[in-house]
């Protein structure tokens, strides 16, 4: 078993960046891909960024150029979002998946505004 948990502030102007931190209760180091979602009101939960065992990452295209996924070897994942746009507002989740048994996990979730 592996919980998830996140932190890394939830109010933004437009323009401005946050930095999203999601700590796993044990040592998952490369064993676990890893990720970040996201689901606005209304809408489905759609991917943001991915990054692999082997540091291969993926970014949605509307955030490309603008947010940065990275980890560590032990069991942090990050999400480096900058030049946030209102559009970006949303509930974030953080996800790791076992390589070994494709299980996931995932996060509590926690809200990012962007707004004036």
């Amino acid at each position: 078993q592996v919980q998830l948990v996140e932190s890394g502030g939830d109010l933004v102007q437009p323009g401005g960046s946050l930095r999203r931190s999601c700590a796993a209760s044990r040592m998952i180091g490369s064993t676990y891909n890893r990720g970040w979602y996201r689901q606005a009101p209304g809408k489905q939960r759609e991917l943001v960024a991915t990054i692999t065992t082997t540091g291969n990452t993926n970014h949605a295209d509307s955030v490309k150029g603008r947010f940065t996924i990275s980890r560590d070897n032990t069991k942090n994942t990050y999400l480096q979002m900058n030049s946030l746009k209102p559009e970006d507002t949303a509930v974030y989740y953080c996800n790791a998946q076992s390589v070994l048994t494709m299980r996931n996990y995932w996060g509590q979730g926690t809200q990012v505004t962007v707004s004036t």
